[in-house]
């Protein structure tokens, strides 16, 4: 006989409403490399049980943003810099991927929120805006994955996208200026509205060389 262990009724919208919460402090250094998890002060802070806290930690262990020992606890991942260019190939192969098949179907289910990103991206400066200029970086990102389609290609870049954010933050202060990556955004978030697949591709493939290039000047 198989046994089936199910969550309180809830648990599992609790547990998803920590993995966000979690996963997006983790990814914006709010919980800094290394910074052990209190689950404690989760909980209490969260207004959810352990059962579902605990389903979220094994989901980020899995997207490798925290990392769990016996008998010492969990904490948030190191950042490592020497996996940028495996994550960098990855991505250059996936992300032209998504960029043209979200064109295909001109952000298909993400339209809207594609017009609504790309109208407050094109308000942005890079001047003392980095922090939101981050996190519109994750939403562009999220958001062409979603238009694509394909749920295993959008879990997968949004695994890596997360990773290679954490990287970003080591290095954005040092950046001289932002202001091209924001129109970087600008110009794909439009060839992905008007239907153009090939420009979209190129676009993507285009962001992604010019990332790692940009990091890897001040790191």
């Amino acid at each position: 006989m198989t046994i089936t262990t199910q969550l309180p009724l809830g648990a599992e919208s609790m547990a998803e409403r920590a993995y966000q919460v979690l996963r997006d402090r983790l990814i914006m250094m709010d919980i800094a490399p290394g910074d052990p998890i209190n689950e404690a002060q989760l909980v209490a802070e969260l207004g959810i049980g352990r059962t579902p806290l605990r389903e979220a930690l094994k989901r980020l262990e899995v997207d490798h943003l925290v990392q769990s020992y016996p008998r010492r606890g969990t904490f948030a991942s190191r950042v490592d810099i020497t996996e940028l260019a495996d994550i960098t190939e990855v991505r250059q192969a996936l992300e032209p991927l998504a960029a043209a098949k979200a064109a295909v179907l001109q952000g298909g289910s993400a339209r809207a929120g594609i017009q609504t990103t790309l109208a407050a991206v094109q308000q942005l400066s890079g001047e003392n805006l980095r922090r939101t200029l981050m996190e519109n970086d994750l939403e562009v990102h999220r958001l062409i994955y979603q238009a694509a389609g394909n749920h295993h290609l959008e879990q997968t870049l949004i695994r890596l996208d997360n990773l290679a954010t954490r990287i970003w933050c080591m290095a954005l202060d040092r950046l001289p200026s932002i202001d091209e990556h924001i129109d970087e955004h600008v110009a794909l978030l439009q060839a992905i509205l008007d239907g153009h697949a090939q420009r979209a591709q190129e676009l993507a493939l285009e962001h992604i060389v010019h990332f790692e290039k940009s990091v890897r000047s001040v790191l």
